[in-house]
């Protein structure tokens, strides 16, 4: 499962909100091989599903990834940061044994 803070909420429907999506579009999370750690995120909004999608539903947010990413991404949460350090989604995944500097990449 992949589970969604309570900031993530937020920003993800401020950036439908200001997207015109309507209830049809979801968040589409994967991995894709590259960056420095060997692995990065993916993060976009979709409204097609795919015959190898898993569907997750947390804190009323529709998440969906492939059925490959999913085996990196189980029991990952996705957060939100507004701080002075940076802002943007971040990853707190517990499979990622080494991650880059920015956060944008792992490896297991």
């Amino acid at each position: 499962m992949i589970t969604v803070s309570e900031k993530a909420k937020t920003r993800i429907a401020q950036l439908m909100v200001e997207q015109n999506y309507d209830n049809t579009f979801f968040l589409r999370v994967g991995v894709e091989s590259g960056g420095c750690s060997g692995l990065s995120y993916k993060l976009d909004f979709d409204n097609q599903s795919k015959s190898d999608d898993e569907t997750f539903d947390d804190n009323g947010v529709k998440v969906v990834t492939d059925k490959r990413s999913v085996l990196y991404l189980f029991g990952t949460e996705l957060d939100f940061t507004d701080g002075l350090n940076g802002k943007g989604f971040t990853f707190n995944n517990p499979n990622a044994s080494r991650t880059c500097s920015c956060g944008e990449s792992f490896s297991v």
